[in-house]
């Protein structure tokens, strides 16, 4: 059963979406987000806390218990999650599970430390990825902000090794963009994949999520901008932008040919016509 995964990147109250991880644009309360999504057919939830481990901040537990009241599908939660006693904390929030970038990347056996407390189902790594200046894929951290030393291919072998239970990547030059997924960066890691695997960036229609979803070993995709959009553009609910970010563009947006009105549901249809296993 292929998995269609809201993913939603929040910046202190804020639901916002920018490209290649950059020029963040508020869109609302994510939490509302979070439950319209879930009565329309999405079988996970992603909250990714975009600053917390730039600035520092603790997880955004009032969040976590918010949506794990009104959302009953699982919730993972990522973002500034540096020891086991933030994972303690956000799993006793309501989480299912956490996904872990910036900490682990400092320290490698962070991630077998927390399969082995917690269980590796309940651990996943988020890969952020982009071309370096001798056109090879590295890995980034704290919101594609800073750079590592770690190459894709390498890091991603060494993830599955220290016990990790699933992988999340993220093509940060595909992100926001709507052209389709990274299948440049797909194709190097695609025979490594030994646990479940979601791909995020990219997707600006049906047609384009389903040419990674037939890929036997594809277990979901991660979608954001495709969604969110169109949900600004029903204008169903209150779009409460508070305090953090760029306001502006909630007051101007409009439907576009890149910004049509699509939803979780109607990309499910898409793909059972096409064949693919999905949750309806």
């Amino acid at each position: 059963m292929k998995r269609i995964i809201p993913k939603l990147d929040v910046k202190g109250p804020n639901l916002v979406k920018g490209i290649n991880l950059e020029g963040l644009r508020v869109l609302g309360d994510p939490s509302i987000f979070a439950k319209i999504y879930f009565e329309n057919l999405a079988d996970e939830i992603i909250y990714h806390d975009c600053v917390a481990s730039l600035y520092d901040r603790k997880s955004f537990l009032n969040l976590i218990e918010k949506t794990s009241s009104d959302v009953f599908i699982p919730i993972s939660v990522g973002g500034g999650i540096k020891n086991l006693n933030d994972i303690e904390k956000v799993l006793k929030s309501g989480a299912d599970k956490v996904f872990i970038n910036s900490a682990a990347i400092r320290k490698p056996t962070f991630l077998r430390e927390a399969s082995r407390e917690f269980g590796s189902a309940n651990i996943c790594l988020s890969i952020e990825t982009l071309k370096n200046n001798k056109n090879e894929f590295v890995c980034l951290s704290n919101y594609g902000r800073e750079l590592s030393n770690k190459k894709l291919t390498e890091w991603f072998d060494e993830a599955q090794e220290l016990g990790v239970g699933e992988i999340i990547l993220t093509s940060i030059r595909c992100e926001g963009i709507g052209d389709g997924f990274d299948h440049e960066a797909l194709e190097l890691i695609y025979d490594k994949i030994n646990v479940p695997f979601i791909i995020n960036g990219g997707a600006g229609n049906e047609n384009q999520i389903y040419e990674v979803l037939k890929l036997e070993k594809i277990s979901g995709v991660a979608i954001s901008s495709i969604i969110h959009y169109s949900l600004v553009l029903e204008k169903k609910f209150k779009h409460v932008a508070k305090n953090e970010g760029n306001i502006q563009f909630l007051n101007s947006f409009k439907e576009t040919k890149s910004y049509r009105k699509i939803n979780i549901k109607s990309i499910k249809k898409f793909l059972k016509k096409k064949g693919i296993e999905v949750r309806l």
